[in-house]
């Protein structure tokens, strides 16, 4: 192993770089992107409980603020508890652009990764061939050594692939992460929503308070 990267030039640093970039951001992203750490179950449910129970206090909406980034979300909803919907909805809406923003964090990274290694690869080989053929018009190891010739050849050809083995994966994850960000936020919008229309029918069937103590 260390001989092929050796013999793939210089170009092969950058490559192992993006490899290794690329493989903190597919553990990291699958740690941060569990729907367990990001839409807790139950969490409108307990919500509404504590409003039906007069719990609903400032110190479990900063509770709930800290605990997810649904919580996060479905708090910034209940500070506005006592507007109407449309308040409450425009409040969890600039919120909710906050937390997207964190679950796509590093995928522009990985994205440009994917995009780049396969470039690097190219532009290795591209190097890697005009060596070769400098070699063969300067007449040391040219046409009449098909092995060195070869031999050449197959080394200009290593940062190519290389270069895909990078970008693959990489593209294959960044997709991947992007379609689970899509689906949390359907989730957590999904949940916002619900939460809104429950406390505010709530508040509708009982004017004389707003859920909160």
């Amino acid at each position: 192993m260390l001989e092929l990267i050796e013999s793939g030039g210089w170009l092969m640093v950058p490559i192992i770089l993006c490899s290794i970039i690329a493989l903190a951001i597919i553990v990291e992203r699958f740690w941060a992107l569990q729907r367990s750490r990001i839409c807790p179950r139950n969490l409108v449910n307990q919500i509404w409980q504590w409003a039906r129970g007069r719990e609903l206090d400032a110190t479990r909406i900063a509770s709930l603020r800290s605990s997810s980034p649904l919580g996060y979300v479905l708090a910034a909803g209940l500070v506005n508890l006592h507007h109407d919907r449309a308040i409450m909805k425009e409040a969890i809406e600039e919120t909710g652009r906050q937390v997207v923003m964190e679950l796509e964090r590093y995928l522009n990274t990985l994205g440009t990764i994917a995009s780049v290694s396969p470039l690097l690869g190219l532009l290795g080989t591209v190097f890697g061939m005009i060596q070769v053929f400098t070699s063969m018009s300067t007449g040391a190891g040219g046409a009449s050594n098909p092995g060195a010739l070869a031999g050449g050849i197959s080394q200009a050809l290593i940062t190519t692939a290389a270069g895909l083995s990078v970008a693959i994966p990489s593209l294959m994850f960044y997709r991947y992460f992007r379609g689970r960000v899509d689906e949390l936020v359907c989730t957590m919008e999904a949940e916002s929503l619900k939460m809104v229309e429950v406390l505010q029918g709530e508040r509708e069937r009982d004017p004389g308070g707003d859920g909160r103590q």
